[in-house]
């Protein structure tokens, strides 16, 4: 039997509790799960990729069938070089729902293989997103219970506070 890969993809800009709290669910369920750091140009990301990376790497350390890799271009072009049977995304709210279906169905379409499974935030994670957490410490505001300390830091260093 071959090796069950699931590909977690995302800009992760920056990453957050909900994303490693998603990390560790999905990681529970396959042999491997590679995080696809999104390398994309043209996306204004407050953390370079290498940063978003490294941050992802060392906050998950303690998952030993994780592996973290950046990516560019279109996520089926890395589920099929790395052999995976399925995409996992999160979906916080109803408005999440259709832009992650039309993602689903046009991955689907591009490589009839690639599955897309969905998980639901756990309760505490429900409303965490990378720009909330931007916009609160750049405005000084308290984001200790949506980011892991180490991405705090980060934050503050960009932001200068």
């Amino acid at each position: 039997m071959s090796d069950r890969i699931g590909v977690y993809p995302g800009s992760f800009d920056p990453p957050t509790k909900g994303h490693l709290d998603l990390m560790e669910r999905a990681s529970r369920l396959f042999d491997t799960l590679v995080i696809a750091v999104a390398n994309n140009s043209e996306k204004n990301n407050l953390f370079s990729y290498e940063e978003r990376v490294d941050m992802i790497q060392q906050l998950t350390k303690h998952i030993p069938n994780l592996e973290v890799r950046p990516f560019q271009g279109l996520i089926v072009n890395l589920v099929k070089e790395v052999n995976a049977i399925a995409l996992i995304r999160g979906i916080r709210a109803i408005s999440d729902f259709e832009y992650e279906m039309a993602m689903a169905v046009t991955n689907r379409r591009l490589l009839p293989t690639c599955d897309t499974i969905s998980f639901m935030p756990s309760e505490k994670h429900m409303f965490v997103s990378s720009r909330l957490v931007k916009e609160i410490v750049h405005l000084g505001g308290d984001a200790t219970s949506f980011v892991p300390d180490l991405v705090l830091e980060r934050l503050k260093e960009k932001f200068n506070v």
